[in-house]
């Protein structure tokens, strides 16, 4: 596969999953300093990750969930919380994720994740209204 083509493929998935309206934003966004770093994310972790058989985007969203809260990366936890209800999680299940990376990275981690995921339920909450 072309790195055209994976690109276009990561694109949609990307799309789906975080939706159409902010990966337009982050694309237009991108200057001559980012735009590689978001190709590249879009061909790899969209691209070729993503659009693996043998798990499906649903645990690759309670993966992600686990990993972000870990390290401590609010923005991306923020987007794929989003990206986490369209792939078919509930808030209960969401919540009992970051219950367990609270145990185990850390309750200051934890807290962080919470706040966060919280953020998101209102955005979400407030652009379906």
């Amino acid at each position: 596969m072309s790195k055209t083509e994976l690109f276009e493929k990561g694109l949609k998935v990307r799309k789906e999953v975080l939706g159409e309206d902010y990966v337009n934003k982050s694309i237009a966004g991108a200057d001559e300093f980012t735009r590689t770093m978001a190709e590249w994310s879009t061909e790899f972790c969209w691209g070729a990750l993503w659009t693996r058989p043998g798990v499906d985007r649903r645990t690759r969203s309670i993966v992600n969930l686990a990993m972000l809260g870990a390290l401590n990366r609010p923005h991306e936890l923020k987007l794929h919380v989003k990206g986490a209800l369209k792939n078919g999680l509930t808030k209960e299940e969401i919540k009992e994720i970051l219950l367990q990376v609270a145990v185990y990275c850390g309750v200051p981690a934890g807290i962080d994740a919470f706040r966060n995921a919280r953020e998101a339920f209102n955005e979400v909450d407030a652009a379906g209204s």
